[in-house]
């Protein structure tokens, strides 16, 4: 991979090529001159030609339309958007993952123009950005970058990393977090175990498992999959890499260890750079919440039919929602919803006993105060409702998606279900059979048209669909 001074500048340069007529007036501009007076007159002579010039390259970088397909988007655009600085590559290893880079330098990953601002810069205040993404640099498909956490959380996280160890304000992070009590222990590990997670903040390790994080180990997808439960394969990079996601946020790695493709409500995990990671797009729940009737109980039974497979499969895990939000879910362009953000689920093995986190002094270190500080309160895994994630839905997005419309008789009907569900205080059993009855409810109002792609011309046929 060329470096990304001297890539962008020679990008730059091949991109002059497009403006016509620049290499007469480069010629011209540079015949000899002889004598210091002779010179005085042709710099005179040349220097509207290099205004000119200067001009005509920044018309051809910036001008180009929005709308153009991202194959005719500028060389030189993509390469200086995508610094090193920008996607944190120079913070590694104290990030996600390289696995994804050469995408970005082979100019294969493409801000969205919309992103990019007039001197080719996207802003850095954003959680995440659209792109699109090709194989061949021919043909693109949406994709979502993203970062763990706000480029402000980085920020503030990096400086608690100095701080610990008594450093400036800037510091060699990775240097710090090598010599750490964990990290060494890391080292010497040859399995991923309860006590080497012990006190991080993320609820995907509230209650962890060795069965779920033996699953962790062969899935991680920033290294050669070797099939094994054992670090073996891990260099010393590879174990900071997969530590410091899980301590800022595990949304990458349940991504990996939970793919789409073995039906999983999940994007497909694509790779990372620096501490961005790219995976396929989707759109946020709430531009849906003005949807018309048909589509809002399409997305709402589908929303309920995801809940389900959390609380039941055939692995036995039950995936719980700390809290939600309509950022967390997104919908394909073929209608399919999936869960877009998994930095708030919660993962209780019901197969194999989880060891419930102890967040004691003995196990609080600056990996467990990156992002949430040091104080915070979980709950014990043996009080985790099955309900929780259907009362947390019924009470923050059903309602945004169902309330107004639908008829009186079967709108009444919701609101009933909606209201039994979102209660606290109601039952398991009484807020499973509430959601039962809106579920069958939600049934009866989905249409068959092709705008439901993800199950169309199936439903024309079966029942199920």
């Amino acid at each position: 991979m060329p470096s990304g001074v001297q890539y962008q500048v020679e990008e730059a340069g091949k991109a002059l090529s497009c403006t016509a007529g620049l290499p007469r007036l480069q010629s011209k501009a540079q015949n000899g001159v002889r004598g210091d007076q002779a010179a005085a007159t042709a710099f005179h002579q040349r220097w509207p030609a290099w205004i000119l010039l200067w001009v005509s390259t920044l018309s051809c970088s910036f001008s180009l339309p929005a709308s153009l397909p991202p194959s005719l988007v500028p060389r030189v655009r993509s390469s200086y958007t995508l610094g090193k600085t920008f996607l944190g590559l120079d913070k590694c290893n104290a990030c996600i993952g390289t696995s994804i880079c050469k995408k970005f330098f082979k100019e294969e990953i493409r801000l969205d123009n919309s992103l990019v601002s007039h001197l080719g810069l996207p802003s850095q205040d954003l959680l995440s950005y659209a792109a699109n993404y090709s194989d061949d640099s021919k043909t693109w498909r949406p994709v979502e970058i993203s970062r763990l956490v706000s480029k402000y959380q980085s920020e503030i996280s990096d400086r608690r990393i100095c701080a610990s160890a008594s450093g400036p304000k800037t510091c060699s992070i990775e240097r710090i977090l090598r010599k750490t009590g964990r990290f060494q222990k890391w080292l010497q590990a040859k399995r991923l175990t309860p006590d080497l997670v012990q006190g991080l903040p993320s609820p995907f390790l509230h209650c962890p498992s060795q069965r779920l994080l033996d699953r962790v180990v062969r899935r991680y997808a920033e290294v050669v999959d070797a099939g094994s439960i054992f670090m073996d394969h891990f260099t010393d990079r590879d174990k900071l890499r997969l530590l410091y996601t899980l301590a800022v946020n595990a949304h990458p790695i349940i991504l990996q260890i939970f793919p789409g493709a073995e039906g999983w409500p999940m994007p497909k995990y694509l790779g990372s750079c620096g501490r961005f990671l790219v995976s396929t797009s989707t759109r946020p729940l709430q531009e849906f919440y003005d949807a018309p009737p048909e589509q809002a109980a399409d997305i709402a039974y589908q929303l309920l039919g995801v809940l389900e497979s959390l609380r039941s499969n055939d692995l036995n895990y039950f995936f719980y929602f700390t809290h939600v939000d309509a950022g967390m879910f997104g919908i394909f362009d073929n209608g399919h919803l999936f869960i877009r953000d998994a930095s708030a689920l919660g993962i209780i093995d019901k197969q194999e006993a989880s060891q419930a986190a102890d967040r004691t002094g003995e196990n609080e270190d600056i990996f467990t105060c990156l992002v949430s500080g040091c104080q915070v309160q979980m709950s014990s895994c043996d009080t985790v409702p099955e309900k929780q994630n259907l009362v947390l839905v019924c009470q923050q997005l059903l309602p945004q998606l169902l309330q107004g419309k639908f008829p009186f008789p079967v709108q009444q009907e919701i609101d009933s279900a909606l209201s039994l569900c979102s209660k606290d205080a109601s039952t398991n059993l009484e807020v499973f059979g509430a959601t039962s009855l809106l579920k069958n409810i939600l049934r009866s109002l989905r249409t068959c048209d092709p705008r439901f792609a993800y199950r169309y011309p199936d439903c024309k046929y079966n029942d199920r669909f």
